[in-house]
């Protein structure tokens, strides 16, 4: 196994914490006897030679070793190493891998070159060697034929469901990777998803024809499907929260046990709802066919997946949100932790689309006053998921619970953002807030930071004197390297304070050659509004060498409108020159001074629009205030509005803002085409 391994001039080797030196001891414990030190070796690999999937000279290095280690029945475990080759040699065929490192290439070259240890595990004993094997096979051989000849013969062979659910994906796959050889594939898949063959491989066979020959999909797909749920879980039946194997010894377990109660069934329905794509209505249908199952876990599936029907399409969820609130009542949470906390996840990224459920959020905290916080010790603790969802819905009866919130002696750091989204009903909470910010300690300003985005929110000026001594405190903390977050927070409440903070104006004006002098300047112009004072700072802001602070600088001469003429030259070349995010902002100050829309930078406008979708909001907000001369570029907001798909959906990932920031989006493009 370890033939050469010293002869690996390892400390030349890097990964991603330096020296590779410590990677021969990694290797050979993947190897040991001792189920902890196979752990740590494991979480050793990924930790550091494939970091974060990332693919280093050492690892490339290990693949020889690591292929002799899956070879070597002595050797447990090896389904993991075999996943972890999978991993290393995926890289290889990752979108933009073209101008990646030569090493990554390379990797890749190195297990396609062990795909016949591949095809030797495919029959291994082990059932997990047996499933990781297969992965790597139709990813690594480059003999079509033999491939499909291989996957056949061991879905013929193979009793184990979870293996043939393997199988089947795998299948799938080969399909979409050899479009030439793909009808024999799909005519198997067509033959698993019906009888004799069980609920789980059919499921799975269902969700790779979507992918793959939608034309091949039963008419009757949404009954078909949940009967096959149905039957799935009585078979298997699975109490959300009681997976997971007792025994935990390394970081890859603990992400294990992290998952979905049942993996297997959240990772089919998804691949078919992924599948579907915009066949809304039957996946609507699915979604609510499985929230009214009898079987917790398959709701608890069903609301994973609603969520990500949430986050990319437009349109009308309430009936699906009031489905997703049932999972909050009371006789639900009785040993079913886990689907009543996914709903509450799952809610408070809904923000004002969960008023639906807000009664049942409203319930839930209500009979939990012990759950209103959560505790993250040394960290300021924050509000609990049923408090915090139920604010974010913007329902004003989550005011009396903050106003007991407020009486803790600390106060939760996400408070300020739970007032804003509360909004104008949150104005009974401005006194407590006021004598919470008083009680600040000035050698502690940091724990001011949540009460003065709860204050900036309200636009609280009655709390103008203490917002003030805030704003010295962090400012004297600031020069030993403290109080920046207190500082800008309460130089962002000002500005909200407008003509309400003149008190203010010299300390601001005191702030203007400063590392915050552009927050200054915004604070300044919105409590006076006087543009000699300001525009200096911006000019100089906008020939900053840092992007971002050039484009906040034109956000920022975007609001003084004419008055910020000067910077016209400036701003034009930022329209040529810049990134995306710049030449937006630039643009739409650009507009804003001149009271229209130029030709190059209506081009300038639309090419960010397109490009970079987080800059339609603050495009469509200039519009709004274009008015009629808006019109070369009012078709952008009205494409907009036609569009199902949320301007934030993106493969990869999603941030819990993504919801409001497309709902809000769609609320200017609406003032848009209403302006004309």
């Amino acid at each position: 196994m370890f033939t050469g391994i010293d002869e690996v001039d390892w400390t030349s080797l890097r990964h991603a914490y330096g020296s590779a030196r410590d990677v021969p001891g990694l290797l050979r414990g993947l190897a040991s006897a001792e189920t902890a030190e196979r752990a740590a070796a494991l979480d050793g690999m990924y930790g550091a030679v494939h970091h974060e999937g990332n693919v280093y000279d050492s690892t490339l290095a290990c693949v020889p070793f690591l292929l002799a280690l899956a070879a070597d029945e002595r050797v447990r475990e090896r389904g993991g190493l075999v996943d972890l080759l999978v991993s290393i040699g995926e890289c290889a065929s990752a979108e933009g891998v073209a101008a990646r490192a030569g090493v990554v290439v390379r990797a890749g070259a190195a297990v396609r070159a062990g795909a016949e240890v591949f095809v030797r595990l495919t029959g291994d004993p082990d059932a997990g060697v047996r499933r990781a094997a297969a992965t790597a096979v139709v990813r690594f051989l480059d003999e079509p034929a033999r491939v499909l000849a291989l996957l056949r013969e061991r879905l013929t062979v193979e009793r184990n469901d979870r293996l043939v659910i393997a199988l089947v994906e795998n299948l799938g796959h080969f399909a979409r990777r050899h479009p030439q050889q793909a009808a024999r594939a799909v005519e198997l898949l067509a033959a698993l998803s019906g009888p004799p063959h069980g609920p789980g491989p059919r499921l799975a066979a269902l969700g790779q024809l979507a992918s793959c020959a939608p034309e091949r999909l039963p008419a009757d797909l949404v009954p078909t499907v949940l009967g096959l749920v149905g039957e799935r879980s009585a078979q298997h039946p699975c109490r959300p929260g009681a997976a997971g194997a007792s025994g935990v010894h390394s970081l890859v377990d603990r992400l294990r046990r992290l998952r979905p109660s049942d993996e297997e069934g959240t990772r089919l329905l998804r691949t078919l709802h992924t599948a579907l794509d915009d066949r809304l209505p039957d996946r609507i249908t699915l979604l609510h066919g499985q929230l009214t199952s009898p079987a917790p876990t398959d709701r608890c599936n069903a609301v994973l997946l609603a969520a990500a029907l949430f986050r990319e399409w437009r349109g009308d969820h309430s009936a699906t949100v009031a489905l997703i609130a049932e999972q909050l009542r009371p006789e639900e949470h009785e040993d079913r932790g886990r689907l009543r906390d996914t709903a509450v996840s799952v809610l408070a990224d809904l923000f004002a689309l969960a008023a639906p459920a807000a009664d049942r959020l409203h319930a839930l905290v209500a009979s939990h006053p012990d759950e209103w916080i959560r505790r993250w010790r040394p960290e300021a603790p924050l509000l609990a998921g049923p408090l915090h969802a139920l604010a974010r819905s913007g329902d004003p009866r989550a005011v009396p619970v903050l106003a007991e919130v407020l009486a803790e002696p600390v106060v939760p750091r996400d408070l300020g953002a739970a007032v804003a989204d509360l909004g104008a009903p949150a104005a009974p909470l401005a006194p407590a807030l006021r004598r919470a910010l008083a009680a600040v300690p000035l050698g502690s300003p940091d724990t001011a930071t949540p009460l003065l985005s709860a204050l900036r929110a309200l636009r609280d000026t009655e709390s103008l004197p203490e917002v003030v001594r805030v704003l010295d405190a962090a400012r004297r903390a600031a020069r030993t390297g403290h109080g920046d977050r207190p500082l800008r927070a309460a130089i962002e409440t000002l500005a909200a304070f407008g003509a309400g903070a003149r008190e203010a104006v010299p300390v601001l004006r005191g702030l203007l050659d400063g590392e915050h002098a552009l927050a200054a300047a915004d604070a300044l112009w919105a409590v006076e509004g006087d543009t000699s004072a300001v525009l200096h700072v911006l000019l100089r802001e906008l020939t900053h060498e840092d992007h971002w602070r050039r484009t906040l600088a034109a956000r920022s001469l975007e609001l003084l409108g004419p008055a910020a003429h000067p910077a016209l030259p400036a701003l034009r070349r930022a329209i040529e020159t810049g990134s995306a995010a710049e030449r937006a902002a630039a643009g739409c100050a650009v507009c804003r001074i001149t009271g229209e829309v130029e030709p190059a930078v209506g081009g300038a406008l639309r090419s960010a629009w397109a490009e970079r979708p987080r800059t339609r909001t603050a495009i469509a907000t200039c519009l709004t205030a274009l008015g009629p001369t808006a019109a070369p570029l009012r078709d952008l907001a009205a494409t907009e509005l036609a569009g199902p798909r949320r301007h934030t959906a993106r493969p990869g990932g999603h941030g819990s803002h993504d919801i409001p920031r497309d709902e809000e989006l769609l609320r200017v493009c609406r003032g848009v085409v209403e302006g004309t």
